[in-house]
């Protein structure tokens, strides 16, 4: 009888999340902010959490959300498109220069300002990857707490300031609007194939453990056969909202049994790590967009240091170039994550975890 009654308990937490995240998405919409359907559900799913409501998104829902979010952005590419790839190499080699200068200037500043260990600060300021880092700081015995909140906060910062940003100055779509993807009526035929063949390549590049598989999967079979010209159609604009409200709830959970005042007993380093790295960001932005022809818009999304999914969703509602920024947005994981643990080992030896308080229990199954 447990079981069944503490099932039916975690269905209601989802469903309450849910709720909540559609909830706060559609009223930011509906007021016409920025990407309002992302923003809206994470702020509303975070605030929820910080007040104690079990907030929760289990990884079986957030995989058909990545795999969702795949096909909207695949469906946005066409032929015209791709023609911009060959810019695609300088542009990326800036992004390493940024991304390096992002974690030295922030390690710095935790430590310094902040007077975190070398090891925690290293940790705190990796551009992404958050489940990786979680996983590596746990075994080196680092700050849970401390790293969590910083990393998480960065992410709920730009998913609100970025849309917010771009519209004040103008450098972004209309707001209040659904993701355009699926504008043409698709017939069952049609979308029938593109779902399985997008859901195909998700699992073949989940399988081959790419970083964020089911996403950028999903996007590449999708992207295949708009690009290709033999689908025009997409999904049902409800379906499209369905799963940008879902990465919304997916993010905003994370601050599940974080306590408030263990929130504000490291905000100081959150929002200042969050500008220090904004600061560096910004910097090769300006640098990238002075001597290359890219849009200021997908430049600053592709360098913004915050989640793959979240980054490419707001790709995705601000009617940027989804090839673009999912490009830059892969390599930063891929560097990251493969930099990581050499950095962690520079950084200093695995320290006891017993020493450590142990970490908030939060949802880490993001495709970052």
């Amino acid at each position: 009888m447990a079981p069944l009654v503490s099932s039916k308990a975690s269905l209601l937490h989802v469903a309450e999340t849910l709720l909540v995240a559609a909830c706060g998405g559609m009223t930011f919409a509906l007021l016409g902010f920025p990407a309002g359907l992302i923003t809206g559900s994470l702020l509303t799913v975070a605030v929820a959490a910080l007040l104690g409501r079990p907030m929760t998104a289990p990884l079986p829902l957030a995989r058909v959300i990545y795999v969702l979010v795949g096909i909207s952005l695949g469906a946005v590419i066409t032929p015209e498109t791709l023609h911009g790839i060959a810019t695609f190499p300088l542009s990326i080699a800036v992004l390493t220069v940024a991304t390096i200068s992002m974690i030295v200037a922030t390690t710095s500043y935790l430590r310094f300002v902040h007077g975190w260990d070398l090891q925690s600060a290293v940790f705190g300021s990796s551009p992404g990857g958050l489940a990786q880092v979680m996983s590596l700081a746990a075994e080196y015995g680092a700050d849970l707490r401390a790293i969590a909140i910083v990393q998480v906060m960065r992410v709920v910062l730009l998913t609100i300031g970025i849309p917010t940003g771009l519209a004040l100055f103008g450098l972004s779509a209309p707001a209040g609007g659904f993701p355009r993807a699926g504008a043409i009526e698709s017939t069952p035929l049609e979308l029938a194939i593109l779902v399985a063949v997008s859901t195909l390549t998700a699992v073949v590049m989940a399988r081959l453990r790419f970083p964020g598989g089911l996403l950028f999967g999903a996007m590449i079979g999708s992207g295949i056969l708009h690009g290709g010209g033999f689908i025009r159609t997409g999904l049902p604009h409800w379906a499209v909202a369905i799963a940008v409200i879902g990465i919304g709830a997916v993010t905003g959970s994370r601050f599940a049994n974080t306590a408030p005042r263990m929130l504000l007993r490291y905000i100081g380093a959150a929002l200042g790590s969050f500008a220090v790295a904004l600061s560096v960001a910004s910097a090769f932005v300006l640098l990238l967009t002075t001597f290359l022809s890219v849009r200021i818009a997908d430049a600053v999304v592709a360098f913004s240091p915050g989640a793959q999914d979240t980054m490419m969703v707001l790709a995705l509602s601000l009617h940027l170039d989804p090839v673009f920024v999912g490009a830059h947005q892969v390599w930063r994981f891929m560097l990251v994550s493969l930099s990581l643990p050499f950095q962690a080992r520079r950084a200093g030896k695995i320290r006891s975890p017993a020493k450590v308080e142990p970490p908030p229990r939060q949802h880490l199954p993001s495709e970052d």
